[in-house]
């Protein structure tokens, strides 16, 4: 038997990068998973994900209209009655200084990264309680523990769910749910490669390599190690860990200095 075999699994963000790593991995084991995603790809993916094994639906959605939200879920529920996994995934990051952004790219950051989170959990929720089930938030390293210029909306976005997350996990409990945060440091994805382009536009891989260089295990992750993260955190495996952060870093955060050390 596969660890999330049966369990109806709701990712966001699922069409690309860490989302599509986790959505790959969860089917792996077993999971009937339900992609929200934004992007117009959203149904080419599904419709390449799907074999005689695997159970996997998808809606063109944006996290921050809540009506399209509602409905989307209520539609999951008709079709499996309940839902058992909450991956809160989708998520944006734009390079612009603290003193250069306008109100309208830090609330494109607030009202995705933390506003949508909030609707998606909210309308979930009531399918979701005293079935063991789990939500995972994805933050990161970036906020809570290190932060690069330009980061400054992002970076609050990210601390905020780790917030949320121990809140949820202490009013969910008493529901039978438990809540975790992934703290992703540099996983290969488009939105690294976008940032990456931001900060040299000529040439992509020389900032990847210096990345890379920057960590201890000398290179980025891959979406399928953190999907592996997911999930163990969505599994019985993990069934006394709640209100947790789970850093997921090659060592990037380690180093106290770039100078000192033998």
């Amino acid at each position: 038997m596969k660890k999330l075999d049966g369990k109806v699994a709701v990712v966001t963000g699922g069409a690309m990068g860490n989302g599509l790593g986790i959505v790959k991995v969860f089917l792996k084991y077993g999971a009937k998973v339900v992609i929200f995603d934004y992007s117009d790809k959203i149904y080419e993916i599904v419709e390449s994900l799907k074999n005689n094994d695997n159970i996997v639906m998808g809606y063109k959605i944006d996290i921050r209209d809540k009506d399209s939200v509602e409905k989307a879920i209520n539609e999951v529920v008709a079709t499996f009655s309940n839902i058992d996994i909450l991956v809160n995934n989708a998520g944006v990051c734009s390079l612009e200084t603290f003193e250069n952004m306008d109100d309208e790219l830090r609330d494109y950051h607030f009202d995705i990264n933390i506003k949508g989170t909030w609707n998606v959990t909210k309308l979930c929720l009531p399918y979701m309680k005293n079935r063991s089930a789990s939500i995972v938030n994805l933050s990161s390293v970036t906020g809570p523990m290190v932060a690069d210029s330009g980061e400054v909306a992002y970076a609050t976005t990210k601390a905020a769910l780790l917030g949320f997350t121990k809140g949820l996990a202490a009013e969910l409990v008493k529901d039978d749910i438990r809540v975790n945060a992934i703290m992703p440091g540099y996983i290969r994805t488009p939105m690294v490669d976008a940032m990456a382009e931001l900060s040299n536009k000529e040439n992509l891989e020389e900032v990847i390599s210096g990345i890379a260089n920057a960590i201890p295990m000398k290179r980025l992750g891959t979406i399928e190690e953190l999907g592996e993260l997911a999930a163990f955190l969505a599994s019985k495996e993990a069934s006394y860990i709640t209100a947790q952060g789970i850093v997921i870093d090659g060592g990037s955060t380690l180093p106290e200095t770039n100078s000192m050390g033998v």
